[in-house]
């Protein structure tokens, strides 16, 4: 056989003919005739059309992270620990996706999640993914191992998946449907259990490409992302949701769909269940409307929120731009607020009452 750089045949031709024309001098430039007439034609047929808008926008989820988790006892082993019915999921239910937090024995809020069913039925071993905040995914996988402990359950994190949440680029009905991709592509694709304004959850292998999956869809700015649940008023991460800090019905978790009060017993349900026996919640995470935009790091973390005359009306979460997520008391809710800046000056502010919540809490806060 010839060496590579003696071989001849089509490759080698065709080599020298592009050579060729890389080294042919340039076409002379039109003459002005000819320039005036192509204008001509040029605007006689009209202004190019615009490009399409892009009909979904996908953002990559780089602060949340993945455990898988399977085994035969996987199912009866998640329903001791999380606050949400996990037969919902496993146990023949059609949900595709369960939001839960984990709780400490005193009934707080240790880490928020959305749990992913993977196996197609019940023939098959249980295997889900649970979603959690990326600075707590190893003390997840540390508190899971303190309570499996003879348990047939296998624990791994999944850096070879990358998760991503997929919007509509202008508010619709198409929000909480089902979001056409490749299922041989996918890892799973679900709407967001949240609510139907978070639009929909998807989990690829990182290799692939979410705009080659999502038809007429765009990457999009993760601030955008974040300004978009602070609207709405979506806690999500150690920020919004202080671990061993927050309750959870204070957090929303029940117009997040995210407790069952009907399931048997797990860590911390006792004063959970008090509470909502009592019926009695004076704090919520809402979102708020900031008069102005604070220069980046201006506001301290847990900064005051107190009323005009004063009185306390809680506490400061997180903003993106003038939107963001504050605990409030709901009896100064309606309320103009402020808080401080580290500089001292003060900041004016509004809580808002988001469209998805009961409408009977909607109409008690508006009042």
């Amino acid at each position: 056989m010839l060496p590579l750089q003696l071989r001849r045949g089509p490759g080698l031709a065709a080599h020298r003919r592009r050579l060729l024309l890389l080294l042919m001098p340039p076409p002379p430039p039109p003459s002005p005739a000819r320039r005036s007439s192509a204008a001509a034609a040029a605007a006689a047929a009209g202004p190019e059309p615009e490009a399409a808008s892009p009909r979904y926008r996908c953002y990559a989820l780089a602060h949340r992270a993945l455990l898988g988790l399977g085994g035969r006892d996987t199912a009866s082993f998640l329903q001791g620990l999380v606050t949400n019915d996990v037969e919902l999921l496993l146990s023949g239910g059609t949900a595709a996706a369960l939001y839960c937090h984990l709780l400490n024995v005193q009934g707080r809020s240790v880490f928020d999640s959305i749990m992913y069913r993977l196996h197609k039925n019940q023939d098959e071993e249980p295997a889900v993914l649970l979603e959690c905040d990326v600075a707590m995914l190893e003390a997840l996988q540390k508190h899971l191992k303190v309570y499996k402990i003879r348990r047939k359950v296998d624990l791994a994190p999944c850096p070879h998946l990358s998760l991503w949440s997929v919007l509509p680029s202008k508010q619709s009905k198409e929000a909480g449907g089902a979001l056409e991709v490749d299922p041989r592509k996918v890892v799973t694709c679900t709407p967001d259990p949240r609510t139907e304004a978070m639009g929909w959850r998807l989990v690829l292998d990182k290799l692939e490409n979410p705009l080659d999956i999502v038809p007429e869809s765009q990457q999009g700015d993760i601030q955008d992302y974040h300004r978009h649940r602070y609207k709405i008023g979506i806690p999500e991460g150690v920020k919004d949701i202080v671990p061993g800090v927050a309750l959870p019905l204070e957090s929303n978790l029940v117009y997040m769909n995210g407790i069952s009060f009907s399931k048997g017993c797990y860590i911390g349900q006792e004063l959970t269940a008090r509470t909502q026996h009592t019926g009695v919640i004076r704090k919520r995470l809402m979102p708020i409307k900031l008069k102005s935009a604070p220069p980046p790091g201006s506001i301290p973390d847990k900064a005051a929120i107190v009323s005009e005359a004063g009185k306390p009306a809680g506490s400061y979460k997180n903003s993106e731009g003038d939107v963001g997520l504050a605990l409030i008391r709901l009896a100064q809710a309606s309320e103009p607020l402020q808080m401080a800046t580290t500089d001292g000056k003060r900041v004016s502010l509004s809580a808002l009452v988001p469209g998805w919540w009961p409408n009977d809490e909607a109409n008690k806060r508006n009042k």
